[in-house]
């Protein structure tokens, strides 16, 4: 189905959703029209009852997503500019506070505003022709938004090194340096998706959706901070019942193997 004209969505079952970017040209660029739709459908993915994950893609083979549109950024002015940028940034938003957890399914060339977007999901899974790129200073502007999340992903010096020469990263050194969770055998992008995605979907619903709340604080609060924040969330777990029915399942499993 799609949620509108560039958003196409998938049901893959078990709670699964996967939001392809649709009719952004062979390369998936965000344009103004593509950012503006696509936080408008991950916005109604997010109030939908019983979704566990989401799965972001590009459409095509070669390219999760080239990046912001340089047509239309060449013609911009600064208040055009900020206008553009903050709404990219509300993009990349509303992946990051998504209320499940968002896996980035990266095939081809992940560049600038794209790359952005992949690390404010959750989780990313690289097909190995994947390559990764902050070209933006090529271009004459500085990279911004969530390109602040790069630090924390790869370190202050690689992210240093991508972003100050725009230097292009495979896939196998984009998973040494911790940038993507997997990178697929070829031909197995979708067997990888699901497999990093069995083990969040074998939890409880709202344990995910708890945990990650609490991580993307420690993001953004001060240590001290989020730690005492964190106290609460762990009380408020019992409230929902999932502790006691799979601590309860855990402990019949234990006695029953040592009775065999």
């Amino acid at each position: 189905m799609e949620l509108n004209r560039h958003c196409a969505v998938e049901d893959a079952g078990n709670g699964v959703k996967r939001l392809t970017i649709a009719a952004a040209g062979p390369a998936n660029i965000l344009s103004v029209a593509v950012i503006t739709a696509l936080t408008d459908g991950i916005e109604v993915l997010a109030a939908e009852r019983g979704l566990r994950v989401l799965v972001v893609t590009g459409g095509g083979a070669r390219h999760f997503s080239g990046g912001a549109d340089i047509n239309e950024m060449a013609a911009f002015t600064e208040a055009s500019a900020v206008a553009f940028i903050e709404r990219l940034s509300g993009l990349c938003e509303v992946v990051r506070r998504f209320p499940a957890p968002v896996v980035a399914r990266i095939q081809g060339a992940c560049l600038g505003g794209g790359l952005e977007l992949a690390v404010a999901c959750d989780l990313r899974v690289a097909a190995p022709t994947a390559w990764f790129a902050m070209p933006e200073v090529r271009v004459g502007i500085p990279s911004v938004i969530h390109a602040a999340l790069l630090p924390r992903l790869v370190g202050l010096g690689r992210a240093r090194r991508m972003i100050l020469t725009g230097e292009a990263i495979d896939a196998a050194t984009a998973l040494a340096w911790g940038l993507v969770d997997a990178v697929a055998a070829e031909g197995g992008l979708d067997a990888a998706v699901s497999e990093m995605i069995a083990p969040i979907l074998a939890c409880g619903e709202e344990v995910i959706a708890a945990q990650k709340t609490l991580m993307r604080k420690w993001q953004d609060l001060p240590l001290a901070d989020a730690i005492a924040q964190s106290t609460a969330v762990f009380g408020h777990a019992f409230t929902t019942g999932e502790p006691q029915r799979a601590m309860q399942a855990f402990l019949a499993r234990r006695r029953a193997d040592r009775r065999s």
